[in-house]
């Protein structure tokens, strides 16, 4: 069946199915996979941009590689499918699967494209394996505070891609960004707004802008802060960096201290040889984001 997504319906759970491609793969064995083989060519593979380009550079493409594609396809096949949404990264894949389907004598699906949305980093494709995402099980502050790290190149792409604002109302925003009638860093706080409202409320998003506010713009120490306990009552500000895991290591440790980037208190340390006297409720910042204090 085929239906309609319309703003604001969400998908029925007790009509969803979830299927893993190993139900075939793993129990039918070599002879499907040898007869799938026949779908597709090797030209047509080799005519992706990505593999050309590779071939132009001599660079190898894996046989894996190859079949990939036609894997996708065989489970459009298997599960019947009439849709395929992907990025527009997919666009090969995604036709593959309707030249597999025609092959089993199927109908072909229709295939939707949605943009890539580039990661907090504003260089690679949004992904876990990159670490530049905003997961949507966020906390409301860190969903926050990702979203404010965003290059100000990419706050009209979020606002179109992630939010319901107007268009009309993004392209304003666009222009007042551009003849500086606009801040990004304003523009910035109300895509993340819109967008920690939509996973946790508004209440949520206006508690996380203040609690931003309250350590970005006002160098105030966070409401709440992970503890760390200490056992000894004298260490050297390296070790303490490094068993509060504000540092991976010592050397890490030594260049925030150098490069001031270390409080202790809220007043700077920038003696890295300094042993520091170790006290309950001691708050310690390193770099702009990075808190404890000790239990």
């Amino acid at each position: 069946k085929k239906y309609l997504v319309q703003p604001g319906k969400i998908i029925d759970i007790k009509k969803t199915e979830i299927h893993y491609n190993r139900e075939w793969f793993v129990k039918e064995g070599i002879i499907p996979i040898l007869e799938l083989s026949r779908a597709g060519s090797i030209q047509q593979v080799l005519r992706r941009a990505d593999f050309k380009k590779r071939i132009d550079e001599g660079k190898d493409i894996s046989l894996l590689e190859i079949f990939y594609p036609l894997f996708q396809g065989y489970d459009s096949v298997k599960v019947k499918a009439d849709a395929e949404i992907g990025g527009t990264d997919q666009k090969f894949n995604l036709l593959m699967g309707r030249r597999v389907q025609r092959y089993y004598k199927m109908p072909e699906q229709d295939i939707m494209t949605v943009s890539l949305l580039e990661g907090i980093d504003g260089v690679k494709k949004m992904s876990k394996s990159y670490g530049n995402y905003v997961a949507v099980d966020d906390s409301p502050n860190d969903m926050f505070n990702k979203i404010m790290r965003l290059p100000d190149n990419l706050i009209v792409k979020y606002f179109l891609l992630l939010t319901d604002v107007s268009e009309k109302e993004i392209e304003k925003m666009k222009s007042d960004i551009k003849i500086g009638g606009l801040n990004p860093r304003d523009a910035k706080s109300r895509l993340a707004r819109e967008i920690v409202s939509f996973y946790h409320g508004a209440t949520a998003a206006k508690k996380a802008e203040d609690e931003f506010n309250k350590i970005f713009k006002k160098k105030e120490l966070p409401s709440k802060m992970p503890t760390v306990a200490v056992s000894q009552k004298n260490i050297g500000i390296l070790d303490l960096l490094v068993k509060t895991k504000l540092a991976p290591s010592k050397s890490e440790a030594r260049r925030l201290v150098i490069q001031k980037g270390v409080k202790i208190n809220g007043k700077i340390e920038s003696n890295w040889q300094k042993i520091i006297e170790v006290k309950k409720g001691m708050s310690i910042q390193a770099g702009k984001r990075k808190f404890v204090k000790i239990a």
